[in-house]
């Protein structure tokens, strides 16, 4: 599984990108995104998930998910996160901020 994140917008304007693959992981880590995604059911979101109340300078994330000839394309807002998302948005960060 591969996956592409990008963190948009905020206060600063200041983008984060990376993209993770469970191939290039170590073990326990790709053991937990594999987790992650199938808890947040990533291939049923919709494409778009936005808020009724859009607010400035608040983020906006953009997933691209790669797993056996599958791909999926999810952008969420920060005010419109599911809670089912927010734990794999959350690790997706922390990787971005190590690299």
């Amino acid at each position: 599984m591969r996956i592409s994140f990008e963190r948009t917008g905020g206060f600063a304007g200041i983008t984060k990108k990376t993209t993770v693959d469970t191939d290039t992981l170590p073990p326990n880590e790709a053991a937990t995104l594999s987790r992650l995604v199938e808890a947040a059911d990533l291939f049923r979101l919709p494409e778009q998930i936005t808020s009724p109340n859009p607010q400035s300078d608040r983020f906006q994330y953009k997933l691209i998910v790669e797993d056996n000839g599958k791909q999926h394309r999810v952008t969420v807002s920060e005010s419109a996160l599911p809670g089912t998302l927010r734990p794999l948005i959350e690790w997706l960060q922390t990787i971005a901020q190590k690299r």
